[in-house]
C-alpha cells in the first residue's frame, strides 16, 4: 500500500480579512506541497476566519469568501486539499468543508451539530448539514467532519466508520481555555477506539477578541494513540505518512445521504519517511501564559496597534501585564507609567522602577497628588466637610485612568488594564479608573492563578521582583489599605467565585463545600452587584472554562437574590 502524507495546515486567520487569509493558505498550500504532501488540511471557516459573526449577514461578504474558494481551487493542482469556508445554497448558510481536487471543488461538506451555548452562536447564522462524505484516494478512504460533528457519539464521524472510512478528517476552530486540550485528546482517542478508525485533527490558532485557538492539531490511530501533535500557540504544519491497511470498501448500500469523491492518488516516488512530531503537554501555568501572550499579540497586531501602556502601581497584577505585554510585543513597545497618590507607599514606586528595569521598559512618574488636591479643591463647595471615602477613593483612580488614556491618545499606544478575574467578579474595581483601557488582560485570570503564572514567569530569571510577589494586595487609596479590608483573602474567595460565577452552584452547594455562609452570601452578593461595571469593561482573554461577557450572559436589571 502506498502511504497518504497529510499536512495539517495549523493556521492563524484573521476574521473578514478574506485576501489575506488566501495568501496564507496558498503559501501553506506550496509548502506543504514541496513536503510532498498529497492532501493538505485547514482549519474551520479558515477562508473568513472564525467567529465572523454578524459579518455572516452581509451578502458581499458570503460572495467574496466564496470567490476566494474558486481561486484557491483553481490553485490546488499537484495534491488535494480540504478548507473551511461558508457556503450559500438557496439563500441558507452552511458552515462548510470544501474538498479540492485537480483544480476543482470536487465536494462541500456542512457542517451538522452546530453548538449554541458559551461563546457559540452558530444556529444564529447556519442551517445545519446532512450526509456525509468519503473520499477516495488510492487505497485510503476517508470522510470528513467539522468541529463540533466530532463531539457527537453517533454523529457524522460514526457514520463515516461504519460506511467504510479508515480516516476521518476533522477541521476546527476550537477555543481554548485551560484543560480544553487534554479533554479533546481524550475524545478523540475515545472516538477513535469507539468507530475503529484513525483521527487527523486540525485547529485553528491565534486571538480574536476575547477568544484564543492554541491549535495542537493531532494525528490519533484508530487504537486511540496520539502519534503526531503540533505546539499549542503557534502556527505549524504538521505532516504524518499513513499507510492505508487494505484495499477501500465502501459500503455505499448501508447509508442514505452518501457522496464519494474520488480523488487524485498519493505520490508513489520512492519518498523518504519522516518523523512524526508530537509537542509535549504543557502546563496549566503555562498554557494560561501562552494563551495570554498570544492573545495580547494578535489582539494588538490584527487592530492596527503597535504600543502598549501599562499603569505601573507595584502590584503583581500590573507586573504580569507587563511581563506578558513584553513577551508579545517586545520591551521596546511597552511604556510603564506609575501614577503615586499620597497613600502610594514609596517600595510601591521602587518595585515598579526595578520591575521596568528587569523588563527593559521606559517608566515615566508622573504624580498624581496636585490634581487630586485641585479636584477636591472644586468638589469642596459640594462635598463639604464630609467624611473621605470611597469617592475620594475612586477619584484617585479615575486621574490615573485618564492620564493614561490622554497619553494613549496622544502617542497611539493602547492602554492595557490590568484587572484580575476576581476583582471583576466582585466589583473590586473602579469604572473610568483602573478599568480605563483598550484591553483588559487579565479579565479571565483569577487572582490566585495571576500568582502561580508569576511564578512561572519567575522561573528561570527573577522578572516580577520578590518583593511584589510577597506583598499582601492593596490598592493604595487610603492609608494602610488592604484588599482583605474589603475581601475575603483570595485563596477563600476564588474558589468562591469558580463555585458560583463557572460552576452555577447554589449559595447552600457551595457552603456545603466548606465554606462560611455569611462569607458566601456576601461575596454571591458582590458579584450580582457588579454586572453593570462588567458590562463596561474592556474585552479580555478567554482562559476559564466560563468567562465574564459571551460565556455569562445575566441581566444588568435583576432582583433574584436569594441570599436575602
Amino acid at each position: 500500500m502506498t502511504p497518504v502524507r497529510i499536512a495539517l495546515a495549523q493556521i492563524n486567520p484573521v476574521v473578514g480579512d478574506i485576501k489575506g487569509n488566501l495568501a496564507i493558505i496558498k503559501a501553506v498550500l506550496a509548502e506543504s506541497q514541496s513536503s510532498g504532501a498529497d492532501l493538505v488540511v485547514f482549519p474551520e471557516l479558515a477562508i473568513t476566519g472564525y467567529p465572523p459573526e454578524d459579518l455572516l449577514l452581509k451578502s458581499d461578504f458570503v460572495d467574496a469568501n466564496l470567490r476566494a474558494l474558486k481561486s484557491l481551487a483553481n490553485s490546488v493542482r499537484q495534491c488535494s486539499a480540504v478548507v473551511g469556508f461558508v457556503d450559500e445554497q438557496g439563500g441558507e448558510l452552511y458552515n462548510a468543508a470544501a474538498i479540492i481536487d485537480e483544480g476543482e471543488v470536487k465536494a462541500v461538506y456542512h457542517k451538522h451539530l452546530l453548538p449554541n451555548y458559551g461563546v457559540f452562536d452558530e444556529e444564529r447564522y447556519f442551517e445545519p448539514g446532512q450526509g456525509i462524505i468519503l473520499a477516495k484516494m488510492g487505497d485510503l478512504v476517508f470522510g470528513v467532519t467539522v468541529c463540533e460533528d466530532l463531539w457527537w457519539e453517533h454523529g457524522p464521524s460514526a457514520e463515516c466508520a461504519s460506511a467504510g472510512a479508515e480516516l476521518i478528517v476533522n477541521i476546527n476552530a476550537s477555543p481554548f481555555h485551560m484543560g480544553k486540550g487534554k479533554q479533546r485528546q481524550e475524545l478523540l482517542s475515545a472516538r477513535a477506539r469507539a468507530n475503529d478508525v484513525s483521527y487527523a485533527y486540525v485547529n485553528a490558532v491565534g486571538g480574536q477578541d476575547e477568544l484564543v485557538f492554541d491549535g495542537g492539531s493531532c494525528f490519533v490511530t484508530r487504537n486511540g494513540d496520539v502519534v503526531a501533535r503540533a505546539g499549542q500557540f503557534v502556527a505549524d504544519t504538521l505532516l504524518f505518512d499513513l499507510e492505508p491497511t487494505g484495499p477501500p470498501k465502501v459500503r455505499t448500500t448501508t447509508q442514505e445521504g452518501l457522496k464519494v469523491v474520488n480523488l487524485a492518488g498519493p505520490l508513489d516516488d520512492g519518498r523518504a519517511g519522516i518523523v512524526h512530531a508530537v509537542a509535549p503537554e504543557l502546563s496549566p501555568e503555562e498554557e494560561a501564559y501562552r494563551a495570554l501572550v498570544l492573545g495580547v499579540r494578535d489582539y494588538l497586531d490584527k487592530n492596527g496597534f503597535k504600543q502598549a501602556l501599562i499603569g505601573l502601581s507595584g502590584g503583581i497584577d500590573s507586573a504580569l501585564t507587563a511581563c506578558i505585554a513584553v513577551e508579545a510585543i517586545g520591551a521596546e513597545n511597552v511604556l510603564g507609567v506609575c501614577n503615586p497618590s499620597g497613600f502610594t507607599s514609596g517600595r510601591s514606586v521602587d518595585d515598579a522602577a526595578k520591575l521596568a528595569s528587569n523588563l527593559g521598559i521606559d517608566m515615566e512618574v508622573i504624580a498624581i497628588a496636585p490634581i487630586f488636591e485641585a479636584m477636591l479643591t472644586s468638589l469642596r463647595p459640594l462635598f463639604g466637610d464630609s467624611a473621605f471615602g470611597i469617592a475620594e477613593e475612586n477619584l484617585q483612580a479615575r486621574i490615573r485612568g485618564m492620564l493614561w488614556m490622554a497619553i494613549s491618545n496622544k502617542f497611539g499606544r493602547i492602554v492595557l488594564s490590568t484587572g484580575n478575574k476576581s476583582e471583576m467578579a466582585v466589583g473590586y474595581a473602579t469604572l473610568y479608573g483602573d478599568m480605563a483601557g483598550g484591553f483588559a488582560v487579565l479579565k479571565d485570570v483569577p487572582k490566585t492563578l495571576v500568582y502561580r503564572i508569576a511564578d512561572l514567569v519567575n522561573r528561570d530569571t527573577e522578572l516580577i521582583p520578590s518583593s511584589i510577589i510577597e506583598r499582601p494586595p492593596t490598592a493604595e487609596l487610603r492609608p494602610d489599605q488592604l484588599d482583605t479590608d474589603s475581601l475575603p483573602p483570595y485563596d477563600v474567595l476564588d474558589p468562591i467565585l469558580q463555585a458560583y460565577v463557572e460552576d452555577d452552584l447554589s449559595i447552600d452547594k457551595i457552603v456545603a463545600q466548606g465554606f462560611d455562609h455569611e462569607v458566601v452570601c456576601r461575596v454571591v452578593g458582590m458579584v450580582d452587584s457588579a454586572e453593570y461595571k462588567r458590562r463596561q469593561a474592556p474585552p479580555g482573554i478567554k482562559i476559564t472554562d466560563r468567562a465574564f461577557g459571551r460565556d455569562r450572559r445575566l441581566p444588568i436589571t435583576n432582583r433574584y437574590r436569594p441570599y436575602l
